[in-house]
């Protein structure tokens, strides 16, 4: 098993370095308090907290500033007094770098929204795509191209939209789409719109234009998207969170450039509409899955990790089901490719084809089993078997048949409404999210370039809330330049991620809407299921505890030594992507 964690003495060789990154974490969670000059010390401090702040008066010209006369000083000393703290500030940053770029966080952690213990779960559930199989980037061009073809022979869509190929790197999951303005856009835990991040085609809104089409930047509730995602029911957002669905956003937001640029009148309910419907066909008409059949090394990426995982929960004793959406034909090529022609025997029960989410909802539809060349059988069912396959049902059957009820039971799935929410919600299982943008997500944070812009970043955002109580015109002016500075800053840390949209865990500092739907339907998370292997059947998963607003940061209670080389996570939360 891989180390995840270093002993806490790693950090602890270096007191003084300690010290300062202690003092250092608690100045960048500083509320509130007066920063006034101390004249006895060498040190600039705050009325809430002890001098050992981490901002220095040592370059403040001599004689001069006190708290008394700080309102009655020239402009010019307010001005050199406020860049003299800039600056330790900045180098204070900068010292601590070298220690804080050593504490990576391990990309093969499994992280904890609610604490569970593998010591209580007996069964363990899948999907299919993206969890125990993984797909290469050839099957979103393939859908992409499939789909824009159908558009084009089978909806009169003009022939130049074959001057579109598809684009990898545009969009990012999580995403909402605004059907009747036709707007892609990013939206955070909030309900706000992150600026900068609305795309109409291929080109980004002005902000000026987004505030004045929602008069503002809110999303009000009544028009967000369903419980699933969905754009129905009066909803007029459409949320993309399944991976699949990267494809169809990158088509709208080409058919969309297309016309645009050809100043082509379009209704844009009708394009949704139509894309969603080509996107779809590519899947009911069975054309992807015959696609990936026909060339299965091209499109799977072998799962040598997953076939591990089974096996190690199989040796244990773990029971193990799967419920996919996925056809017979296709789930069994890819796992006779990915784990063996006998992957079945692992398994308790295989049910393809089950129309989730609304296999966990509607009671009405029975099971019916399949022959391994593909013939549904008329038989009632009165026992889920070992070895059969069977399709579509319910999982209230499916719970009275197995009698497999509660906590558990541990279903791991990629989609956090289809696959997650109602096991969660409504029958009490264990979920486990499957985010393959994580370990991408993981090793951006990770480089130098992104720790250090974030400590500064934060650093700088402290500085600014406690200088904002200036008020005087030359105050206001160098305080404005740290707020263009940050701005800035804010930038670039979108744009490492992603340079239309950022990252896919948070806007400029809230969580996404995305990150809220994950914290809320997923116990824990990870980005594939070879996780596991890192892990005995007997860990307990703990939420790290992280301070609320009105709560002082305590240093060791943000500890988590499962994710960090040293456990410093807590500084993970405070650099989580832009």
């Amino acid at each position: 098993m891989p180390t995840l964690s270093l002993p806490l003495s790693n950090l602890l060789r270096n007191k003084e370095r300690f010290k300062r990154l202690i003092a250092h974490f608690k100045y960048l969670h500083t509320r509130r308090g007066i920063w006034t000059v101390n004249t006895s010390s060498q040190w600039i401090s705050s009325s809430r907290g002890p001098k050992s702040a981490l901002v220095s008066r040592r370059q403040v010209p001599v004689g001069q500033l006190t708290a008394g006369d700080m309102c009655t000083s020239s402009s010019e000393d307010k001005t050199s007094w406020l860049w003299s703290v800039y600056n330790e500030t900045k180098q204070q940053t900068q010292d601590l770098i070298p220690v804080i770029s050593n504490n990576f966080v391990n990309p093969d952690t499994i992280f904890a929204n609610n604490q569970m213990s593998l010591q209580d779960i007996e069964i363990y559930g899948f999907d299919y795509d993206y969890t125990l199989a993984f797909y290469s980037s050839h099957l979103h061009t393939l859908i992409f191209n499939i789909a824009r073809d159908i558009l084009i022979d089978e909806h009169r869509y003009p022939e130049g939209l074959k001057e579109y190929d598809y684009m990898p790197n545009f969009v990012i999951r999580g995403l909402h789409y605004d059907v009747q303005k036709a707007l892609l856009m990013k939206i955070d835990a909030f309900h706000y719109i992150q600026l900068g991040t609305v795309y109409r085609g291929l080109n980004p809104v002005p902000e000026k234009e987004v505030i004045a089409m929602y008069e503002g930047s809110h999303v009000p509730l009544e028009i967000m998207s369903d419980f699933y995602g969905k754009s129905s029911h009066g909803h007029t957002m459409k949320q993309f969170m399944d991976i699949f669905s990267l494809p169809e956003m990158t088509l709208l937001s080409c058919v969309n450039d297309y016309f645009m640029k050809h100043n082509i009148d379009y209704e844009p309910v009708h394009l949704y509409k139509d894309v969603k419907e080509a996107i779809g066909d590519v899947h009911v008409r069975g054309i992807m899955y015959r696609a990936v059949e026909a060339d299965i090394e091209k499109y799977i990426c072998y799962g040598e990790q997953t076939h591990a995982v089974l096996q190690k929960l199989s040796k244990n004793g773990k029971k193990m089901f799967l419920i996919t959406n996925s056809p017979f034909d296709f789930v069994d090529r890819g796992m006779n490719y990915i784990v063996g022609k006998d992957w079945r025997d692992l398994f308790d029960v295989v049910i393809v084809q089950a129309d989730k989410p609304g296999f966990f909802n509607d009671r009405r539809k029975p099971f019916r089993r399949v022959t391994d060349k593909g013939v549904l059988l008329w038989d009632r069912i009165h026992h889920l078997e070992k070895g059969q396959i069977y399709k579509q049902g319910n999982l209230y059957e499916f719970l009275r048949l197995t009698g497999w009820r509660g906590s558990k039971v541990l279903y791991f799935g990629d989609h956090i409404y289809s696959d997650l929410a109602d096991l969660t919600l409504k029958h009490g299982w264990r979920t486990g999210a499957i985010i393959p943008e994580l370990r991408k997500e993981i090793k951006i944070m990770n480089t130098e370039e992104y720790v250090h812009t974030m400590t500064w970043l934060q650093a700088l955002t402290g500085l600014l809330e406690q200088m904002q109580v200036h008020r005087d015109p030359a105050s206001q002016t160098v305080i404005q330049q740290w707020i263009n500075e940050r701005e800035e800053m804010r930038l670039q840390t979108k744009d490492i991620f992603n340079a239309q949209f950022g990252s896919l865990f948070r806007t400029y500092h809230n969580p996404t809407y995305f990150s809220r739907r994950l914290s809320r339907f997923a116990d824990i998370y990870m980005p594939s299921l070879s996780c596991l292997l890192n892990y005995d059947l007997q860990h307990t998963f703990y939420p790290r505890r992280t301070p609320l607003q009105h709560e002082s940061p305590i240093w060791p209670e943000q500890t988590s030594t499962g994710a960090m080389n040293i456990p410093f996570q807590s500084y993970r939360t405070t650099t989580r992507s832009k």
